[in-house]
């Protein structure tokens, strides 16, 4: 298979097969094939040989139509850690593993990646998306299209365009000017566009400049399919479509989920009202049919790839752990004894670690929100070390601090089943249980629907560890029992406060109660719940309720004290802190960027006790670290996915080195960032900062964050030995200066001189052009040549004639100078370049 056939505009036969199949079809049909048939599927017409089209949500697993531990997915690092290898080829190889699991589970269109930006270090999504630069952002989600229309599934880049947050993410106008719109939002759905192909997009639910985006005629309709020449389907987010008219003249194909929805019999009827045309109809149901015709979903005519060229089996456990280790970001190392530095540990010459933090033990693997997948195993960073590390080596635990404003689901311990049951009490379904969380969006098991459901009971075993108090929490929308032991706990209603049927759903009302357990003494716990019927989307299966459980707590302040005894007595101290669901997740933007509980407090304890102190910082997005240089090591770890504490020691013994650079920059304060603002005025954003957003941003306000975008340190040093350049491409040159293997990647930037032309418009200082990630051995040297991209040179000028209907591209000649750098504030080698 060659490198672009996944890739290309539609094929020959299947625009013949989409014309014969159109034609079959009367107004009511094609109407309702623009509608979901249900949560995830789109409608079946054995007429015309079309089969259901199935759905799934990304980004980091496949879930399929379950969300469901029976049928497990691979779950992979969240889309910052993989944007933080700097690596396409490796997000390729990640979308060709989705693209598989997809495969296995009967999906044929992947709802990812998501390429939005990270405008704000606030915006709740944040771990969701990649960078908060446009180009870095753009060649990575490339990566992650190609591997999975590689494997004949389809993606859906999302969310097209502006969803930078999630405050009144409903119905929020964001007030995005043309030159920012094009240069920065739009950039990296264009780049996807023009070098991958996708075969869907997704429509935000938010407005842009006073249009929402499901009825966006100018971006959907004149940039999107005009200019770009996107020829895939366009799709809404979910109970995003709210105008039949609107929608399908804005560009809308399809309006999720269904079975209700502003299509299907709606669409009919204003088509015989005369307010829109069968033609304009047409026109959405053709894009329709080629994306079934491309996901083999319509029979006579062959799938955009061929079954037998699919990519080789992927081990999804071996990449999962090496996409996190690359991904890791090691922040700061500095000597503890000897010259030596805190990281690689020396295994050989350790006898006790100390491994602090409740993370440590269990370990938050992904966010929070519709990305959450079910992997079939989850290796936390105490198991993984433990594992990893020789005999001789004796760990402890301590957690030292709970982060956990919410009780966390039930797992360790607990060995459970979901019955569903009738309104008279007959079962008629049974599911196994990963954790406490029981979630349905799209699809109950089989023998179940939201007619014959009438509870569903959470139930089987307990094992406790510790003698004592235990808290429970259940969690849900509607009636709840919570049964201990025989004992009922808790009966009664929850009902959520808010109007967003989503957040409602995602993070539902909390009560908590206790029971004192004996250790080692089984007990049985059920917890029943009938549902309210408040779950999002009209008439769609779906309910989410869970079952929480926190074993006993000592005195908060004696919980510290015990690790920092633990870390006196050891060689070294590993401390895990991060975030957690009430804090990262989908649904709501975070407050502040502090950890939460009392984690800083107890790392400065720890490393006042510990000179050989390393932090993991388990987290999704950037968050303060007061006590950064008190700490000889810093390690980001992201949400790490299922195989995360595997990874987390193959970096911390040296088998691998951390491989990750900063895709965002980390700020000291949140103050400090250049956006802090993420809450409408009014029901508008207004994104007042134009340009400079992210690194462009921070380099305007001459303000010095706590790490700069691009930073990353790893094992070995690297020279740069020489930098040459065309208006066209550079070369560059380093070696490998240390005494291990290493990766480095090499990052270019443009920066405008003072020769530039006067009449050019305010720019950034510099900006990210390209990159490479190379790899040598011990004094070894590597080269590479980057691309310089025509638009690197360029500005969205309204004045200018170009494609655009309201403006074009404008080429700033001058001269430039180009900087081979290892991060935006460590610029190793420059050269000049011209541009006429």
């Amino acid at each position: 298979m060659t490198e672009d056939q996944p890739h290309r505009p539609a094929r020959t036969d299947h625009t013949a097969a989409v014309e014969r199949a159109l034609a079959a079809l009367d107004l009511d049909t094609k109407a309702r094939l623009l509608s979901g048939q249900d949560m995830w599927t789109l409608p079946a017409v054995p007429e015309i040989g079309l089969r259901p089209l199935v759905m799934s949500d990304g980004p980091v697993g496949v879930r399929g139509r379950e969300w469901s531990a029976e049928d497990p997915s691979v779950a992979l690092p969240n889309p910052t850690a993989l944007a933080a290898t700097w690596d396409p080829e490796l997000a390729c190889r990640t979308g060709r593993l989705l693209a598989q699991e997809a495969r296995r589970k009967g999906v044929h269109m992947v709802l990812a990646p998501t390429v939005n930006l990270h405008r704000s270090p606030l915006g709740g999504r944040h771990f969701e998306c990649c960078s908060e630069d446009p180009w870095l952002t753009g060649v990575i989600g490339t990566g992650y299209v190609r591997g999975v229309q590689e494997g004949g599934v389809g993606a859906t880049v999302k969310h097209f365009v502006g969803n930078d947050a999630e405050t009144e993410r409903l119905t929020v106008d964001n007030r995005i000017a043309p030159r920012p719109l094009r240069e920065l939002y739009l950039a990296p759905f264009e780049h996807i566009v023009a070098d991958a192909h996708p075969w869907g997009v997704m429509t935000a639910y938010n407005q842009v400049n006073g249009v929402p985006m499901t009825e966006h005629r100018h971006l959907v309709g004149e940039v999107l399919r005009g200019e770009w020449g996107f020829d895939g389907c366009n799709i809404s987010d979910w109970t995003a479509a709210r105008d039949t008219v609107r929608a399908l003249r804005g560009g809308l194909d399809v309006a999720m989920p269904g079975p209700r929805t502003v299509y299907g019999a709606p669409l009919a009827e204003a088509v015989r009202a005369g307010e829109v045309t069968e033609a304009e109809v047409d026109d959405a149901v053709r894009r329709v049919l080629l994306l079934a015709a491309r996901t083999g979903c319509l029979e006579g005519v062959p799938a955009a790839v061929d079954p037998a060229e699919v990519p080789r089996h992927i081990d999804g456990r071996a990449l999962a752990r090496e996409v996190a280790r690359r991904s890791f970001v090691l922040l700061r190392n500095e000597p503890v004894a000897e010259g030596r530095r805190a990281l690689p540990l020396d295994a050989a010459a350790v006898r006790r670690i100390a491994v602090i933090g409740a993370g440590a033990r269990e370990a938050r693997i992904l966010g929070g929100g519709s990305a959450t997948v079910f992997p079939d195993r989850v290796v936390p960073p105490l198991e993984g070390l433990r594992a990893a590390l020789p005999d001789h080596v004796e760990v402890t635990f301590a957690a030292g601090a709970d982060p956990h404003g919410r009780i966390p689901h039930a797992r360790r311990g607990f060995a459970l089943r979901a019955r569903y049951l009738a309104a008279d009490g007959q079962l008629l379904a049974e599911k196994p249980q990963f954790d406490g969380r029981v979630q349905v969006m799209g699809h109950f098991p089989e023998g179940v629907t939201r007619h014959n459901l009438g509870a569903v009971e959470l139930t089987g075993s307990y094992t406790p560890e510790r003698t004592g108090s235990h808290t429970f929490g259940v969690a849900g929308t509607g009636e709840l029992r919570l049964t201990v032991d025989g004992a009922v706990l808790f009966e009664g209603r929850c009902v959520p406060e808010g109007q967003d049927p989503f957040e409602a759903f995602l993070n539902p009302v909390e009560r908590r109660v206790a029971a004192t357990l004996t250790a080692g003494e089984s007990v049985q716990v059920t917890l029943r719940f009938e549902p309210l019927g408040r779950e999002p989307g009209a008439g769609v299966d779906a309910l989410r309720f869970g079952l929480g459980h926190r074993e006993p707590q000592g005195d908060p302040d004696a919980e510290i004290e015990d690790a920092v005894r633990a870390a006196a007595t050891a060689d070294v101290a590993i401390v895990v802190v991060g975030t957690t669901e009430e804090v990262e997740s989908e649904g709501f933007d975070r407050t502040d960027l502090r950890l939460p509980g009392r984690q800083d407090e107890l790392v400065t304890r720890v490393a006042a006790v510990n000179p050989h102190t390393v932090v993991v910082v388990n987290a999704g997005s950037p968050v303060e670290l007061p006590w950064r240089t008190d700490v000889p090591a810093v390690l980001l770890s992201w949400f790490p996915g299922q195989e995360g504490g595997a990874a987390l020691a193959d970096v911390l013994l040296g088998a691998h080195e951390p491989g990750g650079r900063l895709p965002t920059t980390w700020p000291a304060r949140l103050r400090d960032a250049p956006v802090t603002t993420v809450t409408p005025e009014g029901g508008q954003l207004t994104y007042s900062e134009g340009v400079f957003m992210g690194y462009r941003g921070w380099q305007a306000a001459a303000t010095a964050p706590a790490y700069p975008f691009g930073h990353g340190l790893g094992y070995t040093d690297w020279e740069y030995e020489s930098l040459d350049t065309t208006p066209d491409s550079v070369r560059v040159r380093v070696r490998n200066a240390g005494d291990r293997p290493g990766r480095e990647v090499v990052q270019i930037y443009l920066a405008p001189t003072a020769d530039a032309a006067p009449d050019a418009p305010e720019r950034p200082e510099r900006w990210l052009v390209g990159c490479a990630v190379v790899e040598a051995g011990p004094g070894e040297s590597a080269e590479t040549e980057i691309p310089l991209p025509d638009r690197a040179f360029a500005v969205w000028d309204e004045a200018a004639e170009g494609e655009g209907v309201h403006g074009g591209w404008r080429r700033v000649k001058g001269v430039y100078t180009v900087e081979a750098a290892h991060s935006i504030a460590d610029r190793r080698l420059t050269a000049e370049v011209t541009v006429g």
